[in-house]
């Protein structure tokens, strides 16, 4: 569920994830590549303000892509450049830099070097289409590239292709300050403690304050919440954590660390 208090870290790079794929949406495929690329710029100190998924439709990968581009420092896509008819995302990433498109002589030579003599065909040959004026994203695992252009990293699908190109672009991005996590469980109902935190919240606007409710059936007190104070002040952060236990313990509760520190 959604933090009930959320505030921006101040002074960091900003990105978004776009998905692409019907596949997605459908349910067909289920999306871990988001996951892996928050966890990834976390330890830069990134930090990842959006998440969308859009079908294979290039008006609104265009659309979709615009929008993120504009608003923050980075964009992350995976998704849509492998052979199929339905492997979209580098025309419309064209589109959407308005730049043409064509075969990337770096690329087309990486891809026609893996194929045995007479099996590099048309639509394999359509992996190494690169809008013009970007660079390439080196694939360690299966060779066909990824590319940016602007501030944009088009990336591949399939998991293990997309963390190998993540792995190959994290020495040209920025690091911020990196954030700091406490998590205080505790077996209270989220509606006991929603004023003291907002409270707590307003006295520390530099620090986030997340609140998440579970129920455990069959447990002597089924209702509580993990709670999670984040901050790049690691002073801060502890400060707010050590307030946010007592404020527990007075309502009568028995606060946990599940991750101190």
């Amino acid at each position: 569920m959604p933090p009930c208090f959320e505030q921006p870290a101040p002074n960091s790079p900003t990105a978004a994830v776009l998905v692409i794929g019907d596949e997605i949406l459908s349910g067909r495929t289920q999306d871990t590549n988001t996951n892996t690329i928050a966890r990834f710029l976390a330890v830069l100190g990134i930090d990842l303000k959006q998440a969308r998924v859009v079908g294979d439709v290039q008006t609104e990968i265009v659309a979709a892509l615009n929008a993120l581009r504009a608003a923050h420092d980075f964009v992350f896509t995976t998704g849509g450049i492998g052979p199929t008819h339905d492997d979209i995302t580098a025309d419309a990433v064209a589109a959407a830099f308005g730049v043409g498109i064509g075969y990337h002589p770096g690329a087309y030579a990486l891809l026609e070097a893996r194929y045995p003599p007479g099996e590099f065909n048309d639509m394999r040959k359509r992996m190494a289409r690169i809008p013009h004026g970007a660079g390439l994203v080196a694939n360690a695992v299966s060779g066909a590239p990824g590319f940016h252009i602007g501030n944009v990293y088009v990336m591949a699908g399939v998991p293990m292709v997309m963390r190998a190109m993540l792995e190959a672009i994290a020495p040209e991005l920025p690091h911020g300050r990196t954030v700091k996590s406490i998590t205080v469980e505790a077996c209270i109902p989220e509606g006991t403690i929603a004023p003291g935190l907002a409270a707590l919240q307003k006295s520390h606007p530099d620090v986030a304050i997340g609140s998440y409710p579970f129920y455990r059936e069959g447990a002597a007190k089924p209702f509580g919440a993990q709670l999670v104070v984040r901050g790049r002040d690691n002073e801060a952060v502890e400060r707010v954590a050590s307030e946010l236990e007592d404020m527990l313990r007075q309502l009568g509760a028995a606060p946990q660390r599940v991750n101190p520190g």
